[in-house]
């Protein structure tokens, strides 16, 4: 098992910047793959960034390329989500999501099915 706990949220300005952390506790060890996603009100749950703890290979949905990035300190046990040139569309609840390598669904790293453990999210609010 695993234990996440989001921090970093906020309300921004159109244009500013946010980083969202998630510190991991527990079986870290077990941790194969980690991920951002985000869920506006009334909407589903998105997938935003992804990483693998093995490779380091990182994911992204098209409408973040380029403006956010995913990272993980091992060291410190923490998944970081830097946030720049934030949109009132970005406005949604942020959650931080792990899949154990016992996870039987496939790897899509970017789907919630991928992901056997969540975080309670951290809201983030950008405004035009």
């Amino acid at each position: 098992q695993v234990q996440l706990v989001e921090s970093g949220g906020g309300s921004e300005q159109a244009g500013g910047s946010l980083r969202l952390s998630c510190a991991v506790s527990g079986d870290t060890g077990s941790v194969q793959y980690m991920g951002w996603f985000r869920q506006p009100p009334g909407n589903e749950r998105e997938g935003v960034a992804g990483i693998s703890t093995r490779s380091g290979s990182t994911y992204y949905v098209d409408s973040v390329k380029g403006r956010f990035t995913i990272s993980r300190d091992n060291a410190l046990n923490t998944l970081y989500l830097q946030m720049n040139g934030l949109k009132p569309e970005d406005t949604a609840m942020y959650y931080c999501a792990a899949r154990l390598v016992h996870w039987s669904f496939g790897i899509m790293p970017l789907k919630t099915t991928s992901y056997n453990y969540w975080g309670q999210g951290t809201q983030v609010t950008v405004s035009s």
